[in-house]
């Protein structure tokens, strides 16, 4: 495992462990992220603990012609029980990701700190956010890092049923209009899985994330 210095520098994603842990320590700070990202890489640690930067093999994606949409939630969209904006409220849904609870988890990784960072990305354009409405009041939503060619989903909540996936599926609709390459979603779950979404190896995932 490196460990990093204050040098804004990272080893290869070859150098990961085999459960995908790169490196620990550094700082949140924007130029550091940009580069982790670009670089394959990702923050990923609970609060107290050392920054922790991953890249996991193998890849958690989706490529965006294999969304799958099921019966019951073309449904749900076309009798727009909801409303989609996109960038509207970064902050509150970065909130909302850190507060919701979790089947399984005890806590959150979505530290304070990582609030503020982020925001500070999305200041600058490079983290992005989807919201989801219902009669006017914040009920889902999900950000990310875009990288122009790829998004790097880091987080999503639903306080009703079915709110994450509108807001999943309007941001896999909006990527395709703009020729997005994939959707990164970082490590495998089934709820994501079901959604269409599939593991490639990290090799295949870095041809693509450095491909113009």
């Amino acid at each position: 495992m490196y460990y990093l210095s204050p040098d804004l520098f990272f080893p290869p994603v070859s150098e990961a462990s085999w459960d995908g842990i790169l490196a620990i320590g550094g700082d949140l700070s924007s130029e550091r992220l940009q580069l982790a990202y670009k670089s394959g890489i990702f923050p990923w640690f609970e609060d107290g603990e050392p920054i922790m930067w991953w890249s996991p093999n193998p890849r958690m994606v989706l490529f965006l012609d294999e969304l799958i949409v099921s019966k019951s939630m073309r449904n749900i969209l076309n009798r727009n029980v909801f409303k989609v904006t996109f960038n509207q409220n970064f902050r509150d849904v970065i909130s909302n990701c850190q507060n919701i609870e979790r089947d399984g988890q005890n806590g959150t990784w979505i530290t304070n700190d990582m609030i503020e960072a982020y925001c500070k990305l999305h200041e600058s354009g490079i983290a992005k956010s989807v919201e989801v409405w219902q009669d006017e009041v914040l009920v889902g939503g999900l950000y990310g890092i875009d990288l122009g060619n790829i998004f790097c989903g880091e987080s999503m909540f639903s306080k009703v049923s079915n709110a994450s996936k509108v807001a999943f599926i309007a941001l896999v609709n909006q990527l395709k209009l703009e020729n997005y390459k994939l959707l990164d979603c970082q490590v495998y779950n089934p709820h994501l899985e079901s959604l269409g979404c599939r593991e490639i190896e990290r090799s295949d995932f870095m041809k693509i994330l450095k491909s113009k």
